[in-house]
């Protein structure tokens, strides 16, 4: 379910969302929806983010714009920003949300599949950043929120490329924290534990896996894409104000 609680500041705010078309993504487009915000979203695939457009719409009154573009490709990702600053205001809350957590045997990693991997789940982070900092810093400040992943913290062996790129991200956070902490530009990042969406049932959830999963929570539920909305919204008002340079563990709690 989606969070109750609301957030003034969220209302009217320009904000965008990478890979906001489905799974997580999804749900923070629908969530900050709910805030008031005006959000964009960057996804490639045109028609499943035009029906989250309609069904938004129409459960909210506030329409998303989805902004047509492929992440690895930087021009297109500029362009897409600066559709959103046109239509929107310049951009002061960016959840880097997008990724691939494909899996891939460290044996069979090319140079080439290595790239591919970091050109999807660490390049883009940077470079959106970079494309709305100058907004940010006209607009007084903002917020970014970068998503990471807890797989790189339970040595996981099955998805090197990715989990290197995501423990990269928080390196990323923490720098790029202290680069723009004086413009008043806050950076944080979030670690879901395992959320499933549809594109987890599909490739990567059998019953016994997530019994063993949820069984290791704290709190042993499992989780959704509703459940990253919350920490988000958090992180992206004033109710986090002198919070930056921080990873912020949403796992239910594993053990």
């Amino acid at each position: 379910m989606m969070p109750t609680a609301r957030f003034a500041d969220l209302e009217g705010a320009s904000v965008l969302i990478t890979g906001g078309g489905s799974g997580i993504g999804a749900a923070l487009t629908e969530g900050f929806a709910r805030q008031g915000a005006r959000v964009a979203f960057i996804d490639f695939a045109e028609e499943p983010s035009r029906e989250l457009c309609d069904t938004i719409g129409e459960a909210t009154g506030n329409r998303p714009l989805h902004l047509m573009a492929d992440l690895r490709d930087i021009a297109a990702l500029r362009e897409a920003v600066a559709r959103a600053a046109a239509a929107h205001g310049p951009v002061t809350v960016l959840i880097n949300n997008a990724a691939r957590d494909d899996r891939h045997a460290a044996e069979e990693v090319t140079p080439e599949s290595w790239d591919a991997n970091l050109d999807i789940n660490l390049r883009p982070h940077f470079f959106t950043i970079q494309a709305v900092v100058d907004g940010m810093r006209k607009a007084g400040g903002g917020a970014i929120v970068n998503f990471t992943s807890t797989s790189f913290m339970l040595n996981l062996g099955d998805m090197p490329a990715y989990t290197a790129a995501k423990a990269g991200v928080i390196g990323l956070t923490k720098g790029l924290a202290g680069r723009y902490g004086k413009d008043g530009i806050r950076v944080n990042a979030v670690a879901p534990g395992w959320v499933i969406t549809e594109r987890q049932r599909q490739l990567w959830v059998t019953e016994e896996k997530l019994a063993a999963h949820v069984a290791r929570q704290a709190i042993p539920r499992v989780m959704a894409a509703d459940d990253m909305v919350g920490p988000c919204l958090f992180l992206a008002s004033n109710a986090s104000a002198m919070l930056t340079a921080q990873t912020l563990i949403v796992d239910g709690g594993f053990l």
